[in-house]
């Protein structure tokens, strides 16, 4: 079964986020959109995200642990490397393993 941890970007709040799931994240994306998950939840602020970086891998296990880590740096500047330097991302796929 395929995993994604997945990267949303809004323009309207200027913010990242970052998400894990095993449904289709196009599905994801429209529940985030819609205020699927609550008015409590980070991605209510806005309606307007879009997939800035997506990772996928074998197992959720995996998912996981990438958002972990990309969480873990608190910058949306290394974020936006990961769509700079593709190198950026087989790195943190390969550490995360």
């Amino acid at each position: 079964m395929k995993a994604y941890c997945y990267v949303l970007f809004s323009t309207s709040v200027n913010k990242f986020y970052i998400g894990v799931t095993s449904e289709t994240v196009e599905s994801r994306i429209s529940k985030h959109n819609t205020g699927f998950y609550g008015k409590g939840h980070f991605t209510s602020q806005a309606n307007d995200w879009k997939l800035f970086f997506l990772f996928e891998v074998d197992k959720i296990e995996h998912a996981l642990r990438i958002e972990k880590k990309i969480k873990s740096m608190k910058s949306s500047k290394y974020i936006r490397n990961l769509t700079l330097y593709p190198e950026l991302s087989e790195k943190i796929k390969i550490e995360t393993e």
